[in-house]
């Protein structure tokens, strides 16, 4: 039988860092980890965040890929939509692990996503 690293012993009992939401700043458990493209990646998109389902769902429930990719492309730019901010702020409050579908925006009319402007 080989014999054990005490280094790689060591590494067991680390605990991963807490991954925190770059949009609701809530810790992420894994269960509810998602990658977000920053540009969506039907728009050419390489760059990823990961965050909280239920944020990413929102996103893409209030904007277009279009939107996204030419106006809302950074997290900040998403932060400074009143949409994403009323989001936020309700979401902050709930426990980390909190699911539920997204809601549509109130200005969104038609088919597909995404809010008309």
């Amino acid at each position: 039988m080989a014999r054990r690293n005490r280094d790689e012993v060591a590494l067991w009992d680390v605990e991963a860092e807490p991954v925190i939401c770059p949009l609701c700043e809530r810790v992420i458990p894994d269960d509810q980890k998602e990658q977000y493209f920053l540009v969506p990646k039907s728009k050419g998109g390489k760059k990823t965040v990961c965050m909280h389902r239920v944020c990413h769902d929102q996103i893409l429930a209030i904007f277009t890929d279009s939107q996204l990719a030419k106006k809302f492309s950074t997290i900040e730019a998403l932060l400074e939509d009143p949409a994403v901010q009323k989001f936020v702020s309700w979401v902050k409050g709930k426990h980390p692990g909190f699911s539920d579908s997204a809601k549509g925006s109130r200005q969104a009319s038609g088919s597909g996503r995404g809010r008309k402007q």
